[in-house]
């Protein structure tokens, strides 16, 4: 008898399958507790192993926030053009030297003529430059600037921030107007919250501080009836309906806009200068007494016991 010939499988397979390892335990495990579909669940599973102590509060916020971070765009967390601190690249030297004092950031963006005609970035400490070298000018130290769309998602953002070692970007809206500007700090703040600074003070350090020029810095969540009591004065809403529970919700009221860095306005005897601000909200004022030299000398010693080491 002839041997009968093997029949080979039609479609032989190529690569062996790959080996499932899993236990039957991890199987039924899995089967009967499916792992999250969406961020929102994975959202929820990272509450539920805080609350049961499998992590820490600080990395369930981080965790949590680079979650929601990858859903989010420029013109989500960016500082609007209002808020925006604009160098004019035709202003004098001492007046671009004064801003940067007076605001305390470390970049700029600079225009010529139009606000939206953004030539470059000026970085404050490149300003000591024209001190060794007075031939230089403003426009030589500029560095070029960084353009992003609105829709700029974070994660790619923060990718090229760390690619290309710029901190600071300038965000165009769908027109291709300036909307503002985002800097890395803008988007790390996502994930690891509020990035405190030199202005950042906790609370139990005090809300009112003596300067040496007999001005004080005052925070602007100090309320209103401590700014009264420290200070002497009568510090109350043009409009007697209306009610303010800290400072800077009053002056930012009174103000009738978002205050700015380095704007002044003057109630109640004292006039108030805008230090630094932080989500539309002013974090501290310069705060001097208003009144004649002689007076101004009086009014600042007064609140000078209270203030200097004032507690809240």
């Amino acid at each position: 008898m002839l041997a009968r010939p093997s029949v080979s499988e039609p479609h032989p397979s190529r690569f062996p399958e790959k080996e499932d390892k899993r236990g039957f335990l991890q199987k039924l495990a899995e089967f009967l507790h499916p792992g999250p579909d969406s961020t929102a669940e994975l959202i929820e599973t990272l509450a539920e192993a805080h609350d049961n102590n499998v992590i820490g509060a600080e990395s369930h916020s981080m965790l949590e926030g680079v979650l929601r971070m990858a859903d989010m765009s420029a013109g989500d967390v960016m500082v609007s053009t209002t808020r925006m601190d604009l160098i004019n690249i035709d202003a004098p030297y001492d007046e671009i030297l004064h801003q940067v004092i007076d605001t305390a950031h470390s970049r700029f963006p600079v225009y010529e003529g139009e606000q939206d005609n953004i030539i470059g970035i000026l970085m404050a400490k490149d300003l000591l430059k024209l001190q060794r070298a007075p031939e230089l000018n403003i426009r030589a130290l500029l560095r070029p600037a960084s353009f992003v769309p609105e829709s700029k998602g974070l994660n790619d953002l923060l990718r090229e921030f760390r690619g290309n070692r710029n901190h600071l970007a300038i965000v165009i809206d769908e027109f291709g107007r300036v909307a503002g500007l985002i800097t890395i700090e803008d988007v790390l703040e996502q994930i690891v919250g509020e990035i405190e600074d030199e202005f950042d003070i906790a609370e139990d350090d005090g809300d009112i501080f003596g300067l040496a020029d007999r001005s004080f810095r005052v925070s602007g969540q100090t309320s209103i009836e401590r700014v009264n009591d420290a200070f002497d004065v009568n510090v109350t809403p043009g409009d007697a309906q209306e009610s303010f529970d800290t400072i800077g919700g009053l002056i930012a009221h009174e103000m009738g806009h978002v205050p700015k860095r380095g704007e002044q306005f003057e109630l109640g005897g004292l006039r108030f200068v805008v230090l630094h601000t932080r989500g539309g909200a002013v974090k501290w004022f310069k705060v001097s007494p208003v009144s004649d030299a002689a007076g101004a000398m009086n009014a600042a010693s007064s609140p000078a016991s209270t203030a200097s080491n004032a507690k809240p």
